[in-house]
């Protein structure tokens, strides 16, 4: 399974889920609110029953490349690879880790300053879930 997604940070996040939806005729599907109710810790923005894009609030500015790829393996030895060679000369944002939706994540930008979200395949957390944010 190689799957590869598009996540956006941007500050407004609950008006820009509003605009992508209208603009693309997308649906909210699954999401999480902050704590602080101002704005999604986690959106997914659905097309045809499809997930399409991912929006989430900006911890601070966004920054000059507020987009984030994602890429899903189907192992955590690939998965680590690609997470050592994109390191490499990179930025990590957050090392390899289990998350309430996936085994197993990273988060970093590589030495071009691409975003990348690596992955293995995703699933919902359980409905009494609360982001620390």
């Amino acid at each position: 399974m190689a799957v590869i997604g598009i996540g956006l940070y941007v500050t407004g996040s609950m008006e820009a889920v509003r605009l992508y939806c209208d603009a693309f005729h997308m649906e909210l599907g699954y999401h999480v609110l902050r704590q602080d109710g101002k704005g999604y810790y986690h959106s997914e923005l659905m097309k045809d029953g499809e997930p399409a894009l991912s929006v989430v609030e900006a911890e601070n500015h966004p920054g000059d490349n507020p987009v984030q790829l994602g890429f899903t393996f189907d192992s955590r030895a690939a998965l680590e690879r690609a997470y050592q060679l994109l390191a490499d000369g990179g930025a990590v944002e957050m090392p390899p880790q289990t998350l309430p939706w996936s085994p197993w994540a990273a988060c970093l930008r590589d030495r071009f300053g691409v975003r990348w979200f690596l992955s293995l395949p995703q699933h919902q957390p359980g409905e009494d879930f609360v982001p620390e944010v």
